[in-house]
């Protein structure tokens, strides 16, 4: 293994040592297996390929001060990887499996996983996928199931610090009855017009309202919205939405913390009535937002005026992460230590 630069680590995939994978065959699955090959071999006809069925999650691990191993919340990742499979038509896999192969994986690229304290973790990528060779639009009948993993940094290069955003209303992520609320790559695609764009001027994502009014909050890019008022912690409640692991663990920790949690419809007109806001996911955590522009409307919606994070942000973010590393009591079990 190479010297890494643990500190210097960007978001972004690495070599390690192997994967573990998991094949579906004539109705069932069989067993978990060891992969150094970092390829797969597919016919050109795959489903995937074509009608995009495929669903995948993102969850991480982390090296506390004391030098044990805490994956956070596997079992809710894997009941979302359940979800998604149902929602596109493809075989669950069997009860345990998933968490099975998850710390299976994690066992055997341990030397990867970041020292403590170095700001870095790592980054696990479960991804099930249909690859029947077929031209007709149906399910597939094989798929394939891999794990990897690759040791990474924080998400945006400034860490936890704020960003500005902008809403997008050229675009829509998903339907109010589409694939939102799974974890499936054909989402991520419909963003990446959007999120170029967002770039472009000097942004560092966009902002979704709800496909059917223009009118409701819906996602940050990637991630899901929150925002903080009158010790309130806001959070969207849509059709469309991906339920984020994240903002689920924020929620229950606001609530320990006395803050009062509502998860319901954000009007836009709600925007400057909200003292703090950010973004949150696996990737992030806690993106802060300074701003958030409508360029259409020539407004901007300011939720940091010093451009520094706010209390009740900050507060929850080193909450969730001393949980994640270990510095404080997992009350709530989320973590599994190997």
């Amino acid at each position: 293994m190479a010297e890494i630069n643990w500190s210097e680590l960007g978001f972004g995939y690495m070599k390690t040592n192997g994967n573990v994978r998991c094949e579906y065959h004539n109705g069932s699955w069989g067993a978990l297996e060891w992969h150094t090959d970092e390829y797969i071999q597919m016919h050109m006809a795959a489903t995937c390929l074509h009608y995009g069925q495929e669903a995948f999650e993102g969850m991480k691990a982390f090296r506390g001060k004391d030098g044990k191993i805490r994956i956070f919340r596997i079992e809710e990742n894997a009941k979302r990887m359940d979800s998604s499979c149902d929602g596109i038509c493809m075989p669950r896999l069997p009860e345990g499996r998933f968490k099975e192969a998850v710390i299976e994986v994690v066992k055997k690229n341990a030397e990867f996983i970041p020292p403590y304290e170095s700001g870095a973790a790592l980054y696990i990528r479960p991804v099930l996928f249909g690859y029947t060779p077929q031209i007709g639009v149906s399910p597939a009948n094989d798929y394939l199931f891999i794990i990897f993993v690759s040791p990474v940094g924080p998400y945006f290069k400034g860490g936890f610090a704020t960003t500005p955003y902008v809403i997008t209303r050229k675009y829509d992520r998903s339907a109010p009855l589409g694939t939102g609320i799974y974890k499936v790559g054909g989402n991520y695609a419909a963003s990446l017009r959007a999120h170029v764009e967002a770039h472009e001027k000097g942004y560092s994502s966009e902002f979704y309202l709800d496909a059917k009014e223009k009118k409701y909050i819906d996602e940050c890019g990637a991630a899901n919205f929150f925002g903080i008022k009158n010790n309130t912690y806001v959070t969207p409640k849509s059709t469309s939405i991906l339920p984020s692991i994240t903002n689920k663990s924020l929620m229950q920790l606001a609530e320990d913390l006395g803050l009062k949690v509502e998860r319901r419809p954000i009007a836009e007109d709600e925007l400057p009535t909200f003292e703090e806001a950010g973004a949150c996911g696996t990737a992030a955590v806690i993106s802060p937002i300074s701003r958030l522009d409508d360029l259409d409307n020539n407004k901007s919606y300011v939720f940091s005026k010093d451009g520094k994070p706010g209390p009740v942000s900050t507060m929850l973010y080193k909450k969730l992460r001393a949980i994640q590393y270990g510095d404080e009591e997992d009350i709530h079990n989320w973590n599994t230590v190997l």
